[in-house]
């Protein structure tokens, strides 16, 4: 361990660790991430099969049928903006509830025993059980070709440059590639056909087509469209109103998507299955055979009154629109790759790190909206679960770990535009409801306007946990660029609204002193920890939370340090004083015998050892909360050890952060970790949640794949950020080298 004060003696050390420069004109992590490409040796007709491209704003998935290749296009920004705002009145407040439950019988099996807590239960989960707000699919485009003169072979993606290259034999001996790339600097995709030798080559397709999504509700505005055969062009337009098929108001938004191609379309008939003349409908249009095929696809997005009826067209694309354009994208990427790299001499771990690092670029960038759940890729009813909203118990949060160890800060901007959206509704939350100062954050939020909590439901919309949670990752945006600027600005008034909360909550009279409690603690009462238990009669499981007690010390201590920074000691006098007093009378982390008589930390007190996670409850202390880790005594470094050794999750939500919680108390055995990433992946290189075992919410009936057909998971391109922190770490004020890395094997890294 190196202690972080000899700093110039560090850094020159540091440099011997760093990866050799490339080649000229390209930086290092270019070059390693070039090593590191998905290839597909037949067709990928399945979405959850094709190549992934993106600009962090649009995202593009590229599949191959054996007649035609078809791209599948969403957007950030574009969601079904309609919500459900209704039942306010009788959701009524916190107190109100409490009162209520704290009133049914702890001899009930469950609190939906009692008919108001059921009828309550309903009424307060409708809102959210609406099919919207959901990111909208933005359609798709199909390129056809003959399969009596072409042949597809497959695709290759290169996550180096975010170019993929499909694969065609035309007439049974010419080699031909369709190059394909999603702007990094504007939301259109480039395409050209070439020859073996890169040279351009004549239009092998014979048809194109526009095709909105099969999804769109018919309750909403049906799109429009059309197109131009003299310029090689088509597009189509979807409204999505603020409020159902009524009448336009400016809140309304929309979209379009066009292509453009370099020659000439036109309408042909074809002889259908029945025997009969079928016309191409207007967002069809047969290909004029030309020397060389480009082509150019538009999806512009906003107001509805900013998108034009008939959108403008693309530039005509032609070879030196195209090499313009393909040089910015690559200096783009060469950008993004030049702030940190790997080499390993484990190539599997290695590729996972690159190609997650290009995934999470394709998702998300500074000023378009925070990805949700299934970030920028969708069609159909595909990344719409769960609306493919916001989860603050974990979902939301864990992709953008990899922003700071992977020095990539810029990336986690969405995340800090996020929270700062979540303020008004969450600090009208904690006033309305609550009646305490400061911000509840809530448990499921959307990027839309929202007058009250989404899911005030008194199970998981009770989590207290979220509130530190969702402003964490503000402080360690601080901590990593050390910008006092962005502490003032950005970071400090999230932090001290959710702080406020957090203490009156705790200093509540239920909360602490008699009848109810036999101690002077100040308690995180009532409370739901993640992904367990959800509310039970009295209260039973629903009090300190091993989740909210690391995360709330972990706020409280960042708290205190970021008035420090600032200055604002006499301001925050008060507020400080009361941290101080709770801190002093903090409940203890609870713990559990096993059965062979070791204590080990649990998620909540009075559970029992060797219960079947969700969420990793039990390892909260040492990741997120920082409080234990490498650097504790050998008795807590013990109980972390017996802890993990004991601790089981049932899958779907430990891929990144179970991993994580290993690797940040040295315990990560590499090979299993590789096993379980290499049982999540799917065809087009992302991990899914799959589920690993029953004894939780799952049965021997239960399908352990079923998350994975529901959208490409974004919390799971988190992974490099599990292998940063077996390379290094440095979360207490020292940093540790390779504290998680077999001795016996290669490891270099730049800039983590």
């Amino acid at each position: 361990m190196i202690p972080v004060k000899n700093i110039a003696e560090l850094v020159s050390w540091l440099c011997l660790l760093a990866l050799p420069v490339s080649g000229a004109g390209q930086s290092a992590g270019m070059a390693r991430a070039g090593l590191h490409p998905i290839s597909v040796n037949k067709p990928a007709q399945a979405f959850m099969e094709g190549a992934v491209l993106g600009n962090g704003g649009m995202g593009v998935v590229v599949t191959t049928r054996p007649d035609a290749v078809v791209l599948y296009f969403g957007h950030n920004n574009v969601w079904d903006i309609r919500l459900a705002e209704d039942h306010r009145d009788e959701l009524k407040t916190f107190d109100y509830v409490f009162g209520k439950v704290n009133e049914i019988p702890a001899t009930y099996q469950n609190l939906s025993d009692d008919p108001w807590y059921a009828r309550y239960y309903e009424m307060s989960a409708e809102n959210y059980r609406k099919p919207y707000p959901r990111p909208f699919p933005c359609g798709s485009l199909l390129l056809g070709f003959d399969r009596a003169e072409t042949e597809l072979l497959g695709h290759h993606l290169d996550i180096a440059k975010g170019i993929c290259t499909v694969s065609f034999l035309v007439s049974g001996r010419q080699k031909v590639q369709l190059e394909i790339f999603t702007d990094l600097n504007s939301d259109q995709v480039l395409m050209r056909l070439v020859d073996g030798n890169g040279k351009p080559y004549r239009g092998i397709f014979n048809r194109v087509k526009l095709m909105p999504d099969p999804s769109t509700p018919a309750d909403i505005p049906k799109f429009t469209g059309g197109g131009d055969t003299a310029t090689g062009s088509l597009f189509f337009r979807q409204v999505l109103p603020s409020g159902g098929n009524k009448k336009a108001v400016a809140t309304d938004k929309a979209f379009s998507l066009s292509i453009r191609v370099n020659t000439t379309m036109s309408k042909k008939e074809r002889i259908d299955w029945s025997g009969n003349r079928q016309q191409m409908d207007f967002l069809e249009s047969a290909i004029t055979p030309g020397e060389r095929f480009f082509a150019t696809i538009r999806l512009d997005e906003g107001a509805d009154t900013a998108i034009a009826a008939a959108p403008e067209l693309p530039p005509a694309p032609g070879p030196e629109t195209y090499s313009s354009v393909l040089r910015e994208h690559v200096r783009a990427w060469d950008a993004f790759w030049s702030k940190s790299s790997v080499a390993l001499a484990d190539s599997f771990l290695e590729s996972i790190w690159y190609r997650n690092l290009y995934f999470f670029n394709c998702a998300t960038r500074p000023g378009v909206t925070c990805p949700g759940l299934f970030a920028n890729w969708s069609y159909n009813n595909i990344g719409t679960a769960w609306h493919g909203d916001y989860h603050m118990n974990y979902n939301t949060q864990q992709p953008f770990w990899l922003t700071f160890s992977s020095n990539h800060l810029e990336k986690n901007l969405a995340y800090v535009d996020l929270v700062e959206k979540l303020m008004p509704v969450s600090k009208s939350w904690a006033k309305e409801y609550y009646n305490l100062p400061g911000a509840y954050f809530p448990h499921s939020a959307f990027p839309v306007e929202m007058k009250i909590n989404p899911y005030p439901v008194p199970d998981w919309g009770w989590e207290i946990s979220e509130t530190p949670w969702s402003v964490q990752g503000l402080w360690w945006h601080y901590l990593y660029s050390g910008d006092t600027s962005f502490l003032r600005t950005r970071a400090y008034g999230p932090m001290r609204a959710a702080t406020e909360f957090l203490v009156a909550y705790m200093k509540r009279s239920d909360a602490h002193g008699q009848p109810r409690w036999n101690d002077d603690r100040f308690h995180v009462f009532p409370s739901v920890p993640p992904e367990m238990y959800g509310l039970r009669p009295g209260f039973k499981y629903n009090y300190d939370p091993i989740a909210d007690l690391a995360l709330i010390r972990f706020l409280f201590n960042a708290f205190r340090s970021a008035v420090l920074t600032l200055g604002s000691t006499q301001q925050d006098a008060g507020l400080v004083a009361d941290i101080d007093l709770i801190l002093s009378r903090f409940p203890e982390y609870p713990t559990a015998l096993t059965n062979g008589g070791q204590t080990v930390l649990v998620a909540v007190p009075g559970e029992q050892a060797g219960m079947v996670y969700n969420v990793p409850n039990p390892l909260f202390p040492a990741f997120p909360g920082e409080d234990y880790g490498l650097h504790s005594d050998s008795n807590t470094r013990q109980l972390l050890k017996a802890t993990y050794l004991n601790q089981q999750n049932e899958g779907g939500t430990d891929l990144v952060f179970a991993n994580m919680q290993a690797a940040r108390i040295g315990m990560l055995d590499l090979e299993k970790f590789k096993r379980h990433i290499r049982y999540s992946l799917l065809p087009n290189g992302t991990a899914t949640d799959m589920v690993t075992q029953t004894g939780g919410r799952y049965g021997d009936q239960s399908d352990f794949a079923y998350l994975a057909n529901m959208g490409i998971w974004f919390e799971n391109f988190a992974l490099p950020a599990v292998i940063n922190e077996c390379l290094l770490q440095s979360y207490n004020g020292t940093i540790t080298l390779f504290p998680n890395w077999p001795a016996d094997k290669d490891a270099s890294f730049s800039t983590l």
